[in-house]
């Protein structure tokens, strides 16, 4: 851009130095745009060309990010080399993101502005036109210009050249207030258009207050397209505009980025880089929001969207209370009006003015009414039976859905106890160093995670066909499994914890604890894992139509405790070439198919979760290793 010839004004840039840059600074301007609605298509998210820019190898996470990882360290006992952490994120650090925090953008937008300024040689306030009239695609930028300079410049409103002579001395008149002006009192871009510094101010000023579009201002002659660029938002806004105008350039950086989306999060001013192609939609930010990164409504694996929007939709929507007026409700014979029974006996009286009397049970008119005993086919007795069923079914799914996001929310704030008192605490009675303790807080965090998976679970189950029993029956087995498992761990890091809190235990106590602790964490977070996957997968180990589980699922739950697990005759010759293999096999170690927890050779059933070595394919019970059929169904488990 150009600026008019001036003594005595300078432009607030210099090009050689990018600190200088007001836009680059922080701000305490509330960057959060309203959060958009819309929702990416499937081959957006999986696609790994669906990034428009070049900056794929500035994606990184900032310092912050990285703060929240956690890992449980190693206790010097020996015993504790058996209860090493798997390499599993914390739920801040997922592999399928990185969190931006407002300094990261900004050194984004820094470097893409001087990449564009070196490779094209031109100032950085002409590169940062080009960046906003091209969506801060450096790559189309380079594009462009290598295929028609001039076509280039004019689309971002940069003339080498000034459309019309202006004068370097004496006076010239602003065109807007008709008043002459010396020269060094007016301005120009690179056009030529010379305005007064009065009339520049408060065309300015009047653009940023107007919002974003200001980042595209143009020069105020009707017909001329010349950029406004920084350098004269630098001369003429006050330090307040500034701030706002640099919020904008923020923004607009954000907003041009299909991968990268703003932190829903309640005055979370951070924004989340997603990696195309990752199948976990779940993202969490720095200020512990968790949300999904497509529809950006909090987590919600393992549900997809859809069914998240039809299940919130239903919760707010009156549809329940037309149900429950059609299951508990009854129409006057007479004026129609719902009634609902509140006492005991079958003579019911309809409000003034109707007052009309009849049998709750038959709707007959009560002083006409003899008997109704007798069983009489009603099509609309049918009806309100199964919206009264259809309630109870909501009501069911619903409070426990309820019940667990109000957990969820309640570890929240118990794992804020724990960061901030509970911690130092322990560490100062137990003379254990911080370090050693962070197992409490990993628990904590993997409660919450699971509270969330678990309340999904239950809208999950809701919209399950009824028609599939199979499905039902091994999802029902599978999250009430779960919903144990979690409770043990919760149970343990809430309650049990205690007692290390008020008093000095020794250090083998303390260790015990730690041991179980740490151990409950990671098969808990093993089988939710597992859990959220197989529902993902639509319980594919479920044969279509059928009541059994298919064999090859049904491997994959219990291979390792089937193989472990052979039944030894004790009367085995010991010169049989298969002895030697099944006593092999026999002494080894078995791992649970629910929970993972590897179990001594000499145990016939889970020491963790107390489930057997093998399911049925019929029932899909869990039976002891020992078991030749199935304890339910009598069936015998396939080879």
């Amino acid at each position: 851009m150009a600026a008019s010839d001036s003594d005595d004004v300078n432009l607030a840039y210099d090009d050689t130095a990018d600190d200088d840059y007001f836009y680059l600074d922080d701000t305490d301007e509330d960057l959060h745009p309203p959060q958009a609605s819309d929702s990416l298509d499937d081959d957006q998210l999986q696609g790994s060309d669906s990034r428009n820019d070049d900056d794929d190898d500035l994606l990184q996470s900032s310092d912050r990010h990285d703060d929240g990882d956690h890992d449980c360290d190693d206790n010097d006992d020996g015993d504790e080399n058996a209860l090493e952490e798997d390499d599993h994120d914390s739920p801040i650090s997922g592999q399928n993101f990185s969190v931006l925090t407002e300094a990261d953008i900004r050194h984004r937008i820094k470097d893409n502005i001087a990449e564009v300024s070196s490779v094209l040689s031109i100032s950085k306030n002409e590169a940062s036109s080009l960046l906003l009239h091209y969506n801060w695609s450096v790559n189309n930028i380079f594009d462009s210009w290598f295929a028609d300079e001039k076509a280039a410049r004019e689309k971002a409103g940069l003339f080498l050249e000034p459309l019309i002579e202006s004068p370097d001395h004496g006076s010239s008149i602003c065109v807007i207030c008709f008043e002459d002006y010396p020269c060094d009192e007016t301005k120009s871009t690179s056009c030529g258009h010379r305005y007064c510094n009065d009339c520049w101010s408060s065309y300015i000023k009047t653009a940023i207050a107007d919002g974003p579009q200001s980042l595209l201002l143009t020069c105020p002659h009707p017909s001329c397209r010349a950029a406004v660029g920084e350098d004269m938002v630098g001369l003429f806004a006050s330090e307040k505009e500034k701030n706002k105008y640099s919020s904008y350039i923020v923004m607009s950086y954000i907003e041009s980025k299909k991968m990268i989306k703003w932190c829903p999060g309640p005055g979370c001013e951070n924004a989340i880089d997603f990696v195309a192609g990752s199948e976990n939609l779940d993202v969490s930010c720095l200020c512990s929001h968790s949300f999904c990164w497509n529809c950006t409504q909090d987590a919600h694996r393992p549900v997809d969207c859809e069914t998240v929007t039809k299940w919130m939709s239903k919760n707010s929507s009156e549809s329940g209370n037309v149900n429950y007026i059609l299951a508990f409700t009854k129409p006057c014979p007479k004026c129609k009006r719902p009634i609902e029974k509140n006492m005991g006996c079958s003579h019911m009286t309809c409000r003034a003015p109707c007052l009309y009397e009849f049998c709750w049970l038959c709707l007959g008119d009560w002083n006409n009414h003899g008997t109704c005993n007798r069983f009489k086919g009603n099509p609309e007795e049918e009806k309100r039976e199964k919206a009264k069923q259809y309630v109870m079914k909501y009501t069911h799914y619903f409070e426990r859905w309820a019940t667990n996001q109000n957990s969820m929310k309640k570890g929240a704030a118990d794992l804020q106890k724990v960061q901030t008192e509970q911690i130092e605490v322990l560490s100062r009675i137990q003379a254990q160093p911080l370090a050693q303790i962070s197992f409490v807080t990993e628990a904590w965090k993997q409660i919450i995670e699971c509270r969330r998976v678990l309340a999904w679970t239950y809208a999950y189950g809701f919209y399950l066909p009824e028609e599939c029993e199979a499905k039902r029956n091994l999802f029902e087995y599978l999250q009430g499994q779960a919903e144990s498992g979690l409770e043990r761990l919760h149970d343990c890091a809430e309650k049990e914890l205690q007692s290390y809190l008020k008093d000095k235990i020794s250090v083998e106590g303390f260790i015990e604890f730690r041991k179980k602790l740490t151990l409950l964490t990671r098969v808990t977070r093993n089988y939710f894992d597992n859990l959220v996957a197989a529902l993902q997968n639509g319980l594919s180990d479920v044969n279509s139509g059928s009541s059994s589980v298919s064999k090859k699922r049904k491997s994959n739950w219990a291979a390792a405790a089937v193989n472990a697990a052979p039944v030894l005759d004790t009367n085995i010759n010991d010169n049989s070439a298969t002895a030697p293999a099944a006593a092999a096999s026999a002494m080894e170690p078995w791992a649970c198919a629910y929970c993972s927890y590897e179990n001594q050779s000499s145990a016939t059933n889970c020491a963790m979760c107390g489930r057997g070595s093998w399911t049925c394919d019929v029932c899909t019970y869990a039976n002891s290793r020992t078991s030749a059929t199935c304890a339910m169904c009598t069936e015998a488990p396939e080879p």
